[in-house]
């Protein structure tokens, strides 16, 4: 059983769509799509290693995050992905920035537990700071990051760091209790992961429907990237959206939401 904290809305014999959030966030990012998605759908949402009520669970590696995950997938979907008859519902993991990552990581590595894929801004390229070279701009950023960790609990610095990221005025609360929790092992970890991830060979191979979705705004490797995971995996939709930045759920929560649920009930 895993030591996630999870938490689900919809009906319990309905498909599973498992929500995981970006870093630095939690399970309550996703307050505008539970409201739709739970009247079809059995939404699980948990908190990743390290962030608000999983902040007691060890960061660990993304493998076993990942390997966390497909036990919870275990737990809520007693069966193949795809054997319906056999009483386990489709799965659809949907994941934005870091869980994006562990979103196609998770589908590339057990497609027995996932039929779909939603990709939200997912980094699988280096993006080294201007004018140092990778390994050194590495170093220097995590130390940046240590550096900068206390001020993550500040109030004044949340609602900065909150703006940037397109959480509104009730989710700033959420956020802010959110902040407090990662600790600054933590926090390095992370992002060292995030920057470190690129796509899994076994992406290719993924017999399931994938939707891809990004900012057009976003960092060039980031939208580079995106569309080498669609160039790899050909059958999968890939949208950019013109002017959005790194927070589609977010800064754009009903298109998105609705783009999301149009795709979902496509599907089944």
């Amino acid at each position: 059983m895993t030591a996630l904290w999870w938490t689900e809305s919809g009906p319990t014999d309905a498909p599973v769509v498992l929500l995981l959030h970006g870093g630095g966030m939690g399970a309550w990012m996703w307050r505008d799509q539970v409201a739709v998605l739970r009247e079809r759908y059995r939404v699980i949402r948990p908190d990743l290693p390290g962030h608000d009520h999983s902040a007691e669970v060890p960061f660990g590696s993304p493998g076993e995050i990942v390997a966390d995950l497909a036990g919870l997938l275990r737990e809520v979907t007693p069966g193949p992905a795809r054997t319906l008859g056999a009483g386990a519902p489709e799965t659809t993991v949907v994941g934005f920035s870091f869980g994006a990552q562990l979103a196609l990581a998770l589908a590339a590595a057990h497609p027995d537990l996932v039929a779909r894929a939603v990709v939200v801004s997912a980094l699988t390229q280096p993006m080294p700071p201007p004018g140092l070279g990778a390994s050194l701009g590495a170093s220097v950023s995590a130390g940046l990051v240590r550096a900068a960790a206390p001020l993550g609990g500040q109030r004044w610095f949340a609602h900065l760091q909150a703006r940037a990221l397109y959480v509104d005025e009730a989710m700033f609360d959420d956020y802010l209790r959110t902040a407090r929790s990662l600790s600054a092992t933590n926090l390095v970890a992370m992002t060292s992961a995030n920057a470190a991830f690129r796509i899994p060979e076994a992406w290719e191979a993924f017999p399931g429907q994938a939707l891809l979705l990004a900012g057009g705004a976003e960092p060039r490797a980031l939208v580079r990237g995106m569309r080498e995971l669609q160039s790899r995996l050909p059958p999968s939709e890939l949208e950019v959206v013109p002017g959005a930045g790194h927070g589609l759920p977010l800064q754009h929560a009903a298109w998105f939401t609705r783009r999301l649920s149009d795709w979902l009930n496509q599907q089944n």
